[in-house]
């Protein structure tokens, strides 16, 4: 889908969908859990749907899929002779993986082009320390697992994916023995595993870790079930607050300001940057603001680097984003998509390492493309809205994520179009 944007007046209050981290982590607890769990105010996009499929190959009962909640019969997951196809859902990928390597019997995991060729070798390196046997076919081939989970002790780097580490904690509850884990370089991306943690908690696992989060003990356990609400996603808050700052004014509900979520710094970086912003308990406003330059380390909060580039197209002054070499292997190529974008709207950028600097300036209107990232179009969407006379090609690839997204930018006053 292309949409054409014009230069919009924003006005108006949304509710951002719920949280697509804390779905996919509450999703495979009540799988792992023996009895009835129910998710309230799940979040439906194409990456929760392959995550329930994935569950529903193995056995577990996913009632509902739309609406309000999702009851799930989990527990004694069992060997299929289907592919699961995980679409481009890394974090399906991921944390199926090690799912698998629970289940007695051999499973076989493929993905979507893009995802066949990101990183996951690191995982399956730890899984076969824990005794599972896991190998991938070639570079982009699917992923064959045979279960058998003793445990034991396990090493992983933690500056390529946080969901590494993350599979392998949802898993170690149940495998033979205890598990030790051992992280080999700086844990990037933290918050993440933080969610993945509380939400184990919530269903009745508890784990020891070291303060730094480079080590961490499990011993053996059972998921209990439980009822979770899932609170609303501060990634998809993020683009709209952006949103807010530099074309109007935008009131977001409905979030939790102490959450765990990586992304809540949306907050500290909109202050930083000199925009007019308040807080009021599960709320936060925006408005139109002159914008300064800033020096931030995304490493925690890489899904915000799009939102927080485009504001620094328009922020008066050079900004400097770091953290961002891992950029490279999410769903497209982040640091190559916006480098490129923004130079087609006439922002000067420069890539130096581990970091990203970017000129603000008075971006222009370009033909844009996203590289079918759901990020990178939300971003472009916002310049797009800020500019006016902008064109952005696979617009419609949010529903990775947010499908209702430029219908929710419609209502707040978004002029869209959408062109042959």
């Amino acid at each position: 889908m292309r949409l054409k944007f014009e230069k919009s007046e924003i006005e108006g209050s949304i509710t951002p969908p719920p949280s697509k981290s804390l779905t996919h982590r509450a999703l495979v607890c009540a799988g792992l859990a023996e009895g009835t769990s129910k998710i309230a105010s799940p979040l439906l996009c194409d990456d929760t749907e392959a995550t329930c499929e994935a569950l529903t190959k193995l056995g577990v009962v996913v009632i509902g899929g739309r609406g309000d909640y999702w009851q799930i019969q989990g527990g004694n997951l069992e060997e299929t002779s289907e592919e699961l196809f995980c679409r481009e859902s890394g974090t399906t990928l991921r944390f199926m993986t090690a799912v698998c390597a629970t289940i007695k019997g051999r499973s076989i995991l493929t993905s979507g082009p893009r995802l066949s060729r990101r990183p996951i070798q690191p995982l399956l390196d730890a899984l076969r320390e824990l005794g599972a046997q896991c190998t991938k076919t070639g570079d982009s081939g699917p992923i064959a697992v045979q279960g058998g989970l003793r445990g034991g002790y396990a090493t992983l780097p933690g500056d390529i994916s946080s969901q590494f580490l993350s599979a392998l904690l949802l898993v170690s509850p149940l495998a033979e023995n205890t598990v030790n884990l051992n992280v080999t370089t700086p844990l990037k991306s933290g918050p993440y595993v933080t969610m993945t943690v509380g939400m184990q908690r919530s269903f009745g696992v508890d784990l020891e870790f070291s303060e730094e989060m480079n080590c961490f003990r499990v011993s053996r356990q059972e998921y209990v079930p439980s009822t979770i609400e899932v609170e609303r996603d501060w990634s998809s808050a993020a683009y709209l607050l952006a949103l807010g700052a530099l074309t109007g004014r935008l009131t977001v509900h409905g979030v939790n300001m102490k959450s765990l979520q990586a992304d809540a710094k949306i907050v500290e970086i909109l202050r930083r940057m000199g925009t007019n912003i308040a807080v009021q308990r599960d709320q936060v406003s925006v408005e139109r603001s002159r914008l300064s330059p800033i020096n931030y380390d995304v490493s925690d909060c890489p899904d915000i680097f799009p939102a927080l580039s485009v504001l620094c197209a328009f922020a008066e002054g050079v900004s400097e984003i770091v953290g961002v070499s891992r950029l490279r292997m999410k769903e497209s190529d982040r640091l190559a998509e916006m480098s490129i974008g923004l130079s087609k709207a006439g922002v000067k950028v420069a890539s130096e390492g581990d970091r990203l600097l970017i000129e603000g300036t008075k971006p222009k209107e370009a033909l844009l493309r996203c590289g079918n990232d759901h990020r990178i179009a939300m971003a472009f969407g916002l310049l797009g809205l800020a500019v006016g006379g902008t064109t952005l090609e696979d617009a419609d690839c949010v529903r990775k994520s947010y499908p209702g997204f430029w219908s929710d930018l419609q209502r707040v006053g978004a002029s869209l179009e959408m062109m042959a």
